[in-house]
């Protein structure tokens, strides 16, 4: 069994190995379908928990396409903005339901995909991997404070039994960490929800100067 001290620095080492796509790394033509999902098995290879996972198929670009969550290739051609929206997706799936990821998405590919100025897809993505990556010290400071509040409570009244208190001490820890995520995806659909009635408003006044009409 790992010690408390071993396991710690290997989460550490776990979230300072974490990496995102760069834009940089986009290659700026159009791809086919397996450039593209060999260009993401390549580019988020650290995302996956076992070697067998997939990053990115076939099918799952088709799906995203029917739902409406990827904008139509150009004659079975993929672009960069494509790419980004494809990673959007591959982060949000994990927490969110296609239904509240197309909420979250479609005004990116309404207004920003394939725009060639003002403010574009490229530079949105770009801002947004900027200010998550600017606070990976806050979220490892966050963790290693869960971790520190799990081993002092459950170091209270040991056992004696090494194993059953390392039990209850990555247990307590694995509690936190599931609240606190509990909390944000509350806060994350909250938002999700404020946006979908925001565009329904849109619409209803649309609809309404049509009728108007």
């Amino acid at each position: 069994m790992k010690d408390d001290r071993t396991l710690i620095k290997e989460l550490i080492k776990k979230i300072d190995s974490l990496d995102y796509v760069s834009t940089d790394s986009i290659p700026d033509i159009e791809l086919y379908m397996d450039q593209v999902t060999r260009f993401m098995e390549e580019h988020l290879e650290h995302c996956k928990r076992y070697e067998d996972d997939k990053i990115l198929t076939k099918t799952m670009i088709n799906n995203y396409s029917k739902n409406d969550l990827l904008p139509p290739s150009n004659k079975k051609k993929y672009s960069r903005d494509h790419v980004i929206m494809l990673t959007l997706i591959y982060y949000y799936k994990y927490m969110l339901s296609i239904g509240d990821i197309k909420t979250a998405l479609s005004p990116l590919s309404e207004k920003y995909f394939e725009k060639k100025s003002g403010t574009t897809l490229k530079e949105i993505y770009d801002r947004v991997c900027k200010l998550c990556l600017d606070r990976e010290h806050d979220y490892v400071k966050d963790i290693l404070g869960k971790f520190n509040a799990a081993t002092e409570e459950f170091s209270k009244d040991s056992s004696g039994d090494e194993e059953e208190d390392a039990y209850l001490r990555r247990f307590g820890f694995l509690c936190m960490l599931g609240f606190d995520v509990y909390i944000k995806k509350v806060i994350m659909e909250a938002i999700i929800d404020e946006m979908r009635a925001d565009e329904e408003a849109r619409e209803a006044r649309l609809n309404g100067k049509k009728d108007k009409k």
